[in-house]
């Protein structure tokens, strides 16, 4: 079964000053050294776990695209970028269009382990319809989607992402227990490059 990760590397970072995926981590993150930039840890743990793996970056974004190219992630420009999360995701999903599931990953949450994004898309070869892994009880990142909703992910828009797709299928989202708290830990912020 063919599961493609979606590396999410698009944004602006306005929050974080901008280059947010560039800044380097202050700390090592699950087997990654400190100084590692932010974008190359979350791609490398993604790539780890999906060596199929997409990584979509705003256009003209050259420094970021090399780097995660470097990662042997295969990186594609999202000419919609401005438009929001939605699009980059729509751009991915339709670069990888043949996919039995994608599994949607932010690059900027670099503590996800690779198990733990293993944890989901074993999820979806075992059939569920979308699949996310949850600490203590509060759902996080990535989350995985069967080849179904397809079109809908194709058909993104703005910056809710896939956000409307799992609240709209609830009843058919597969929580996966998980000890790792970097599925609940992004960066916003400088300060959020601090321990928690």
């Amino acid at each position: 079964m063919r599961i493609v990760g979606i590396l999410l590397a698009a944004g602006k970072g306005a929050r974080f000053g901008g280059d947010k995926l560039l800044a380097p981590l202050r700390l090592a993150a699950v087997g990654i050294p400190a100084g590692t930039p932010i974008g190359m840890a979350s791609c490398r743990h993604l790539v780890a776990a999906l060596p199929e793996t997409i990584a979509v970056v705003r256009p003209r974004d050259a420094e970021l695209a090399l780097a995660l190219a470097a990662e042997n992630a295969r990186v594609i420009e999202c000419a919609r970028a401005d438009e929001g999360m939605g699009a980059s995701l729509a751009c991915a999903v339709a670069a990888a269009p043949d996919a039995d599931g994608w599994v949607v990953a932010l690059a900027d949450m670099p503590w996800i382990q690779p198990d733990t994004i293993r944890l989901v898309a074993d999820a979806l070869r075992g059939g569920a319809d979308i699949a996310a892994p949850s600490y203590r009880d509060e759902r996080g990142h990535p989350v995985g989607f069967a080849r179904r909703h397809y079109a809908a992910l194709a058909a993104s828009r703005g910056d809710e992402g896939a956000r409307v797709i799992v609240t709209a299928n609830r009843d058919h989202l597969t929580l996966c227990a998980t000890v790792d708290p970097g599925v609940v830990r992004d960066v916003d912020r400088l300060s959020d490059l601090e321990e928690p």
